[in-house]
């Protein structure tokens, strides 16, 4: 069952790409911190980052918001 920082990273990048079937979302645990893992097409990389890293780093403001709420620590990787 994914979590809801899961979630919120699919339902954000979902919407920002062209090619929303292509969004995978992995979460796995690492001792007490999880890591989530966004891949997308190879065209919505872009979309994704965002020019020099803002939508990134807005994602992951948003993801470590869910992570306060869930008591946990989160790491989000974008890609490769």
């Amino acid at each position: 069952m994914a979590s809801m920082m899961a979630d919120v990273v699919e339902y954000l990048a979902k919407g920002l790409v062209d090619s929303p079937d292509e969004v995978r979302v992995t979460e796995s645990g690492d001792g007490d911190r999880v890591v989530i893992r966004l891949d997308v097409a190879e065209g919505d990389w872009g979309k994704v980052i965002g020019k020099g890293g803002r939508i990134a780093s807005s994602i992951r403001a948003l993801v470590k918001v869910a992570a306060v709420r869930e008591d946990v620590r989160v790491g989000l990787e974008i890609g490769d």
